[in-house]
């Protein structure tokens, strides 16, 4: 028999008790509703992700990243060095090179002569920004980009540095950017992947790319980016086979579901968790995916701006007219890698051509952007691995030259997505060999990245073998004095 006596002293009873209580259910039951993951185990994840939300005010929601894959010479693209033209042909002075490493290629070679660029330079913009007469339609967005001329890399060769630029360490099985991101900030849009792979090949020498590039490496694989094909159909073996219905296809997922969940039941492997959430994903981009894809859609106006070859698929200029769409629809991360790059010898006659497959879309990516008031929200990047060398690699003429692999410094270019518009960062010497001013390493690019999608490079990290990861490692600095 309960007594009134001691009730009144605790100021509480049954009724109020239990009514409490369902308010405290009630709030926690929202609570995981609204924010995934809340009850997460803390051993499995990292303690300092915020259960897909930023840890500060981003300033870019989407990345869209224009990776020119071969690396373009950043002495024929915005970093204009006219000594080189008066030194044509006069041997790299020592006290330059100062003991930096070659590449096999030019290993070998007695003389490191000295080649400006063929191609003539015009100041552009509010800034006076330096353009390559390669590139006329890049010339005329310089106001909304900021060059930078200043980056830096330890790979001197392709394989590394790709991996490098893409995942933050030289070695594979790391996450990429874009997996990094998806785990941190999760997808805007549940019927697609938050992260997009899109290959193009231009007219020059090409490296190739592999999968290790986009890779969720030790997080779990629905971080890894989605491939999409050149073909018609641009997701493979994602359309229903011939006789097969849409109620076909949903009875055998949820039979297909019972059987994986009776095996998480024995076996509790997180990846059969994620194996029946990418089925369930690859089914919802059924619907999302066509309707993508199809650019019938699209105004005369942006045809026009991308150009004629954004009608046929597998292009740089459709596969950038397909991320603008990707993006707007909530990608978090589209990666377009463009193969084409790596002039060591015929660079004269073939970057002519590589320019042309992108120097027209890439700015119009922008363009389009900033007319759908998107830009400010969308953060791209274009660039390649590590820059060229000033030395001529191969026959030397005026008109025939090619260039080596040069880590020490090279140009990427960077718009929206919070960053200072019209502004050209960092500096180097009148050879454009070493950097002279405001150097900007691989870990601070990445921390930048980050920095701009609201998340602390320090704090998003995963545990692993017993050890915590991150994009930038143990070093990088967020590059403030480009972020508006």
């Amino acid at each position: 028999m309960s007594n009134p006596f001691f009730e009144h002293r605790l100021s509480i009873n049954r009724r109020h008790f239990l009514s409490k209580m369902s308010v405290g259910l009630g709030s926690v039951a929202l609570g995981s509703l609204l924010i995934k993951d809340l009850f997460k185990d803390p051993e499995n994840a990292a303690d300092s992700i915020i259960n897909g939300l930023p840890h500060f005010a981003p300033k870019a929601k989407r990345v869209i990243y224009l990776f020119q894959n071969g690396a373009p010479s950043q002495l024929e693209t915005f970093d204009y060095k006219p000594m080189l033209n008066k030194m044509f042909g006069q041997d790299l002075p020592e006290s330059i090179r100062n003991g930096q490493r070659l590449t096999g290629m030019t290993a070998n070679q007695d003389k490191f002569p000295l080649v400006g660029s063929y191609f003539p330079f015009k100041q552009y913009g509010n800034a006076g920004t330096w353009v390559s007469d390669l590139f006329p339609n890049m010339a005329k967005i310089v106001d909304d980009i900021c060059v930078i001329k200043s980056m830096h890399t330890e790979a001197i060769n392709h394989d590394p540095a790709l991996t490098f630029m893409q995942t933050g360490a030289q070695q594979g099985n790391r996450p990429s950017m874009g997996a990094w991101l998806s785990y941190g900030l999760g997808s805007e849009n549940q019927n697609l992947p938050a992260y997009c792979v899109l290959l193009s090949k231009g007219k020059g020498n090409g490296q190739g790319v592999y999968s290790k590039l986009w890779t969720n490496g030790f997080l779990d694989s629905k971080h890894q980016g989605i491939q999409f094909s050149n073909s018609e159909e641009r997701v493979l073996y994602l359309n229903d086979q011939n006789g097969l219905t849409r109620d076909d296809r949903r009875q055998m997922l949820d039979k297909l579901n019972e059987l994986n969940s009776m095996n998480f039941e024995d076996t509790g492997d997180p990846e059969i968790k994620t194996k029946i959430e990418q089925y369930e994903l690859a089914y919802r981009m059924q619907t999302a995916v066509p309707e993508i894809t199809d650019i019938s859609k699209e105004p005369d106006s942006v045809i026009k701006l991308y150009g004629p070859d954004c009608l046929v698929p597998g292009t740089y200029a459709s596969n950038c007219l397909l991320a603008r769409k990707l993006s707007e629809s909530g990608v978090r991360f589209v990666q377009i890698y463009h193969q084409g790059w790596d002039q060591h010898v015929n660079l004269v006659g073939e970057m002519p051509g590589q320019a042309q497959d992108v120097d027209r879309a890439s700015a119009a990516l922008v363009q389009d952007l900033k007319q759908r008031g998107l830009l400010d929200e969308t953060l791209v990047i274009w660039g390649g691995e590590f820059g060229r060398t000033n030395y001529c690699q191969g026959p030397l003429s005026a008109d025939t030259y090619g260039r080596d692999h040069h880590p020490r410094a090279y140009s990427i270019w960077m718009a929206g997505g919070g960053v200072k518009p019209g502004v050209v960062y960092g500096e180097t010497d009148e050879f454009g060999y070493n950097i002279i001013e405001n150097p900007v390493h691989i870990n601070d690019f990445h921390a930048t990245v980050l920095n701009l999608l609201g998340l602390d490079h320090e704090k998003l990290v995963y545990k692993h073998l017993g050890r915590r990861y991150r994009l930038t490692d143990v070093a990088g600095h967020v590059v403030k004095d480009i972020i508006a």
